[in-house]
């Protein structure tokens, strides 16, 4: 008896869900395409640092490599971290068409940051916000400033709000070279 009860509950399940299933994929099959970001915003203002990077410290030593991607209809910048010493840190970056500024929010296992931004005069793109180490509980003003240089490569500097000497402090600053272009053979490491 109870084996006849799971034979009829299986075949009015498989019934009722059928035509579901076939709606469902006619709403689908019929829908046009979701809209993609293609102002000027999205693809002129952050687009140079799109890439596969290796990152060179000041003195010339590997700091480590980052993937720059955009992402879901070209409305999103992604970035994936992977340093020298093994360390790790994840970005998305975008416009924000409500504010109209430019977005920037990184994870690591280390440090939170949150700034906005845009293009400054001579095509760098500056944002501003604040850091937040997730260790002490920590939060400084934070600064990152991307500047597209002529053969290619990008500078990126970020620096940290020292308010005992009320100054800004070099927190990093890195040379990205496109793997393609690089020389050395750090890809992968």
């Amino acid at each position: 008896m109870r084996d006849s009860i799971y034979v009829i509950a299986a075949v009015l399940s498989a019934s009722f869900a059928q035509p579901a299933v076939s709606m469902g994929l006619n709403l689908v099959q019929t829908q046009t395409p979701p809209p993609t970001c293609d102002g000027m915003e999205h693809r002129a203002d952050f687009d140079f640092w799109v890439g596969e990077w290796n990152v060179y410290a000041p003195d010339g030593s590997f700091a480590g490599t980052n993937s720059i991607r955009k992402s879901q209809g070209g409305c999103l910048i992604e970035e994936h971290w992977t340093g020298a010493s093994g360390s790790g840190g994840f970005s998305t970056n975008y416009f924000d068409p409500l504010r109209r500024v430019w977005r920037q929010t990184w994870f690591s296992s280390g440090a939170y940051i949150d700034y906005t931004g845009g293009l400054v005069a001579d095509g760098a793109m500056s944002l501003e916000g604040e850091i937040y180490y997730q260790q002490n509980g920590d939060r400084f003003p934070f600064r990152g400033l991307w500047t597209p240089n002529e053969d290619g490569s990008v500078t990126q500097h970020f620096t940290q709000y020292n308010a005992e000497a009320e100054s800004w402090d070099v927190w990093f600053t890195g040379l990205y070279v496109r793997q393609e272009n690089d020389p050395n053979t750090h890809s992968g490491e």
